[in-house]
Parts: structure tokens; C-alpha cells; sequence
């Protein structure tokens, strides 16, 4: 009973919440938009609900740093956005940190998910209780729909590493295509160019 209502604290939820039982099955997709007073960013993962440990800075640093570098970069028809999920299929639908989506996915200010087929890139910085998800798992998952690029992104004496993924279509799986540190140059899917040593500049 402590540990539950340690982990409702965390989550900023009253001691007495009653955390959400699966029915038969697992959750859906769907079910995502209409379970009441989930705790934020949580996730589906093969039907189950994935609740997420409080963020840390450099995590909120690097989104930030990935967020505004990949909108001022990306090229006409494509936008990027941090923290929405992607429907993958009736029982999987993660939160990447960042997107990389068409413009015309928007559908309003309502909005929670994207379509696999809306993502051009999945960026996802890892955590200490994502290493599984994050390394594994979710890329798994990513590659199976056909999203094209997939960015890893750890943490090395408070500086962000980037393992950069392209997507074989003849195996659907990712192929690693480089580690970048100091700096991500690239010129697939498009130009970018990100000062990774700037995370934690504010200007």
C-alpha cells in the first residue's frame, strides 16, 4: 500500500487514487482518450498502460533542444512537435519525445495522436526506466509500421548522444547509420544540423 501511494505522489495524484483496471484483453488505443485522470504522458504499450517517472532536467533540456532545432529545420509540408502519441495499432500507442510530422496531420487544437504513416522521424531520449522501451522495444514497434527514421538519444556526462536509425523497407528494421556526438549532421531525410553542446544554453 505504501509503494501505491508513494507512486500516486509521484504522479501528483491523490494517496487514495484508484489506479485504472484492464479489462479483459488489455487496453486499446482508443481507450487512451476517455480513461479519467491518467497521470500525464502515459503511454500503451501491447495493451498495457505505461506511466512515465517524473522527468528529469536533461531530459527536458534535450526535447527542448530537438523540439525548436528540428522546426526551424525542417523543410516545407513538415512540422515537429514534442510529447504526442502515435497510434501504431489497436494496442500500441507510444509517446515519442519528438516528431517530425506532416503539416497537413494537424486536425485542430484537439488533437492527442499522429498516424505512422504522418511520422517522418521518432526521437525518443532515453531514461532511466525507458532504457528497455527506448532501446528495444520501441524501435521494434517503429520499424514494423514503416516509420522511416528513428533518433535515440542518451545522456554522457550531460551531453546528448545520438544514434541515428533509417529504416530498411525489405526488413523493416532499423539500420544504424552513425553515433553523433559534440554535433548531428546530417543530410537524410533532410538537412540538419543540431549543436548538441548547446543543451543547455538558453540563448
Amino acid at each position: 500500500m505504501g509503494a501505491i501511494m508513494s507512486a500516486a505522489r509521484d504522479y501528483g495524484l491523490d494517496e487514495d487514487y484508484e489506479w485504472p483496471r484492464p479489462p479483459a484483453g488489455g487496453w486499446t488505443a482508443d481507450d487512451l482518450d476517455e480513461l479519467p485522470n491518467l497521470p500525464p504522458h502515459t503511454e500503451l504499450i501491447d495493451g498495457s498502460l505505461v506511466f512515465v517517472s517524473p522527468q528529469t532536467r536533461f531530459h527536458s533540456r534535450a526535447m527542448l533542444l530537438f523540439e525548436t532545432s528540428l522546426r526551424q529545420q525542417v523543410p516545407d509540408g513538415w512540422d515537429a512537435i514534442r510529447e504526442m502519441t502515435v497510434k501504431l495499432n489497436k494496442r500500441n500507442r507510444p509517446e515519442p519525445d519528438v516528431l517530425v510530422v506532416r503539416e497537413d496531420a494537424d486536425t485542430g487544437p484537439g488533437q492527442t495522436w499522429f498516424r505512422p504513416e504522418d511520422v517522418l522521424v521518432a526521437v525518443e531520449v532515453v531514461s532511466d526506466d525507458s532504457e528497455e522501451r527506448d532501446r528495444e522495444v520501441k524501435p521494434r514497434k517503429y520499424a514494423a509500421v514503416g516509420i522511416p527514421h528513428y533518433w535515440r538519444v542518451e545522456q554522457n556526462d550531460g551531453l546528448p548522444v545520438v544514434y541515428v536509425y533509417e529504416l530498411d523497407p525489405m526488413t523493416k528494421a532499423y539500420v544504424p547509420m552513425g553515433i553523433f556526438h559534440n554535433r548531428l549532421k546530417l543530410t537524410v531525410p533532410f538537412p540538419v544540423d543540431i549543436d548538441l553542446t548547446a543543451v543547455d544554453r538558453r540563448r
